[in-house]
């Protein structure tokens, strides 16, 4: 997945890291140099060039096409059978779909007719015995009129005729509106009978079961009752712990680490942490006396979180290096990577650009912009709105500065949990623009195998901020006064369940 280099960007590559100026200041005023000046000014310089950056000319034109040639037929062949593959599913889909269509077709017409011939047969006695009482009343009462007041036998029977006509006719009228409102009656209890099965099935229940808010009203009020947290379970067994949103004061933070012995010094030595997640800063911490102790503090809740999502990163970058050197790729496959080239906002499916966006941001460097940015957690916008990196929006839900000029309509962007902020800076740094140099250079470092080192990378984020270079030196400066390089292969302890803290 490295990508291939020529012997001229090998050149500029060499004085890039030797810290060439002259050719530094060539390049950003846009000269192209020849590789024989590139060469000349390395050597003026006193840096050897290594042999291997040179290539043969059989290697390169004739060696190299061969072989270009020969793995692009038999990706050519891999892509034949792929397709043949593709239409060969899409054909029995098809097949399949139209039997079943077919199928669906005539069972609902079999079941109409049915039902019509059943309603049918149930209208034949209730007609009967309607025209029998009808007919019987009528003529009784007719013949009885008849006799009484001896009518005209040829009048009488024209009228004895038309009623029975009109009786008939209102008869049959009649019933066939019932039968045909029945019959739509039917259809839409049909209708709603799967509905039925779906609202059934529907797995809101469960999720309004699992909802975090019920559990955090519930356990309010104990919180104020007793300021220290107690585990549900013993030391030992706390693999993974989750803070809800209960305003923890800064003491009773203080006590949870105690319990749990949570210190600095242990994970500096075993490089090891425990996976422990508060969702938001106590909002008291800035009341610490002790500079030190706060400083703490703050690292041992934003640690865990950085280092979680630099391990979900390294997990996602290790199966992006499976499925791409894989010649068939599944469906689910498939679609994980499309969601990964949204997700690091990769352009034509360039898996060669999502693997250098898809990787950690290093420790030392994120404690640091926490640190500055939200004033070591302390910050109006860290404590309202879980802000730790302090990043603009202007669209999205966010914090107003209050010193920001009145031309200017930026926010702070505010996040639920502290979480979600980290997975956003990540994010941030991995994708936008302004960060091409730092993507770059760490880029460099992984092809040459070293360790991403975050000193080596801070001079690429002075975009970060309007003071340029002047932010940089104040994250290295944060980095050594702080040790924050010892945090640097820190990784979590193995989790195998997730519990919650209950106070």
């Amino acid at each position: 997945m490295k990508k291939k280099l020529s012997y001229r960007d090998k050149l500029l590559e060499l004085a890039h890291i030797y810290d060439v100026k002259e050719i530094k200041d060539y390049v950003r005023s846009k000269k192209n140099l020849t590789t024989g000046q590139i060469e000349l000014i390395l050597r003026k310089s006193k840096i050897i060039i290594p042999k291997d950056y040179k290539s043969s000319f059989f290697k390169d034109n004739f060696l190299k096409p061969y072989s270009k040639a020969k793995s692009d037929l038999v990706e050519f062949k891999d892509e034949t059978i792929k397709d043949k593959n593709r239409l060969i599913r899409r054909a029995t889909n098809f097949k399949e779909d139209t039997a079943r269509k077919f199928n669906n077709v005539f069972v609902s017409f079999w079941k109409t007719l049915g039902r019509a011939g059943i309603n049918f047969l149930n209208i034949l006695p209730k007609l009967g015995k309607t025209i029998y009482l009808f007919l019987g009343n009528i003529f009784t009462d007719v013949f009885n009129g008849i006799y009484n007041q001896q009518l005209d036998p040829k009048k009488a029977k024209n009228v004895i005729i038309g009623i029975v006509t009109v009786v008939v006719i209102t008869t049959i009228a009649f019933n066939g509106k019932n039968y045909f409102d029945n019959i739509e009656v039917d259809k839409t209890v049909e209708l709603k009978k799967p509905e039925i099965k779906k609202e059934a099935k529907k797995p809101e229940i469960k999720k309004e079961a699992k909802k975090p808010e019920i559990k955090k009203e519930a356990k309010k009020p104990e919180i104020k009752k007793e300021a220290k947290p107690k585990l549900e379970t013993k030391k030992k067994d706390i693999n993974e712990a989750i803070l809800p949103n209960l305003n923890l004061k800064t003491e009773t933070v203080l006590n949870l680490f105690k319990d749990v012995e949570y210190d600095l010094g242990k994970v500096r030595s075993q490089k090891l942490v425990k996976p422990i997640y508060f969702t938001q800063f106590p909002r008291d911490l800035d009341a610490l006396q002790s500079t030190k102790l706060k400083k703490e503090t703050f690292i041992k809740i934003v640690l865990p979180l950085i280092v979680a999502e630099n391990e979900k990163i390294l997990a996602d970058r290790k199966k992006l290096t499976i499925v791409s050197n894989k010649k068939y790729t599944t469906d689910l496959e498939k679609q994980w990577i499309r969601q990964k080239l949204l997700e690091y906002k990769v352009k034509k499916g360039d898996l060669n650009e999502l693997l250098i966006r898809m990787d950690v941001i290093p420790t030392s460097i994120a404690l640091a912009q926490a640190a500055k940015e939200s004033g070591w957690g302390t910050s109006r916008f860290a404590l309202e709105g879980n802000a730790i990196f302090g990043q603009w929006t202007w669209s999205g839900q966010g914090i107003a500065p209050l010193d920001r000029d009145s031309n200017k309509k930026h926010k702070i962007l505010k996040f639920p949990i502290l979480r979600a902020s980290v997975k956003a800076y990540q994010n941030n740094l991995n994708t936008h623009k302004s960060y091409l140099k730092f993507r770059e250079k760490r880029s460099i470092l992984r092809g040459k195998n070293k360790k991403i080192v975050g000193l080596e990378l801070t001079d690429t984020l002075n975009n970060y901020a309007q003071t340029g270079s002047e932010y940089t030196d104040t994250l290295n400066q944060i980095i050594k006064q702080n040790r924050l390089l010892d945090f640097e292969p820190v990784r979590l302890v193995n989790s195998a369940k997730e519990i919650e803290l209950s106070s």
